[in-house]
This record gives C-alpha cells, structure tokens and sequence, in this order.
C-alpha cells in the first residue's frame, strides 16, 4: 500500500512530535518532514513534494495563511489541511480562497484529523463542523446580493474605511500580530510587552479603525496586505 507522504508545519515542537506519533503509526499515512516557521516550510515543500501539508497559520518569519500560495506554486500536487486553534470564519474562508482544501481546529479530536486528512486526500474538502454555519452565510449573503437586498457588511465596510495612519507605531504592530492569528501571550513576548499592554493596545487600536470584531480585523489586514508581509 502507497502511504500518504505527509509534511508538518507548526511551531510548537511538542505538537509536531505528537502528530508525527500519531500520523506513523497509520498504515496509510508517513511523516516526511517538518518545519518549525514558514520560510523552513517552503523550502521543505519544494524538496520534499509532500502528498499533504498539515499547516499551521501562526508560525513564524511567515504565517500559513501568507505561505500559501507559494506552497501551491512549489508543490501543486500537494493538497494543503490547515490545523490551527483559530476557529474563524474569516481565517476559513482567506484559507479556502488561498488553496487549502480542509480546516480542522486543534482541539478536534485524533480521530478527526485522521478522517480530514484521508478525506483530503481523496479529493473531498473537510470542514471542521463547527465552522460550516460562516460558509452558509457566505451562501446566504450572496443570494440576498443577487437579488438586490445588498449585502449586510456594508456599514462594516464603510466604517472600518479609516487609514492605519491614525495609529501609533505600538498599535499598528500588535494589531498586525493579531490578523496573523498570534496570541496575546505570543504577542506580549515577541514584543517584550506584558499581556495587559498588549490587550490596550488591541482595543485602542481596533477602535480607531472601527473595528469591532477579529473577523473584521482579518478582511481590514487582507485588503491590505498584512498577513504576507
């Protein structure tokens, strides 16, 4: 039996050795690689050409989320499942629109990343099921578009239209950290900041560009580039 050739890429080594355990003791799957931030990604995938990358979004030098279409340039065969803790709609639909083919949250069980990843790799897109209801949504906005009702992320859109200019050098920074999908905590020791700092300058800043939720926060760092930089 041919094995699914898998490659690992998260930043947590405690994690990767748990799913590499996990992953060889399949009859139907082997690890061949790892990568510990996202240029090591990109640089394994291009010689490794893995059937299938279990990627991370926050990792770093280069999140997942701005690695991905490089991962389908180097490897276009290769079939791409995010892991991550980030249960986001927003997080779901950029992965989606940027080639992935299946999301599972980290907090599935083992039993689920197993289903994912055969399911992948047959050809079929896995959604966690928690994380289908945005996708309907999504469904539901278009149709309501179409039909001349408009679309209700309008007064969103126009209030978050503000230029990142308002913000200070601090602001910009954490905020930027936080469309990429870090924590708090990451955050508070990439910076040399405490969590509570961290947390004021999140608020400041979300209000000054008038936006209220991390869902908006990600579409406002897409438009603009953020999460490849």
């Amino acid at each position: 039996m041919n094995r699914y050739r898998v490659l690992l890429a998260d930043d947590h080594a405690v994690l990767r050795a748990g799913l590499r355990l996990l992953i060889e003791v399949q009859a139907d799957m082997t690890c061949v690689g790892e990568a510990g931030d996202g240029v090591e990604l990109l640089a394994q995938v291009e010689r490794l050409q893995p059937d299938l990358v279990l990627l991370d979004l926050s990792m770093p030098r280069l999140s997942g989320l701005a690695a991905l279409p490089d991962i389908r340039r180097k490897a276009p065969s290769a079939r791409i499942l995010v892991l991550t803790m980030h249960a986001d709609d927003e997080y779901l639909r950029q992965c989606l629109k940027g080639g992935a083919v299946g999301f599972v949250l980290k907090q599935a069980a083992d039993q689920e990343l197993l289903l994912a990843i055969r399911a992948v790799m047959r050809g079929e897109v896995y959604i966690h099921p928690a994380m289908t209801r945005g996708l309907l949504g999504d469904l539901i906005d278009r149709s309501r578009d179409l039909s001349g009702l408009g679309r209700p992320f309008d007064k969103l859109r126009a209030s978050s239209d503000r230029s990142e200019d308002t913000l200070s050098d601090r602001e910009a920074e954490v905020i930027k950290q936080v469309a990429r999908g870090h924590t708090n905590q990451e955050i508070a020791d990439r910076l040399s900041l405490s969590v509570k700092t961290v947390e004021t300058y999140r608020a400041r800043a979300m209000e000054k560009l008038g936006l209220p939720t991390r869902a908006a926060l990600v579409r406002y760092a897409v438009e603009r580039g953020w999460l490849g930089e």
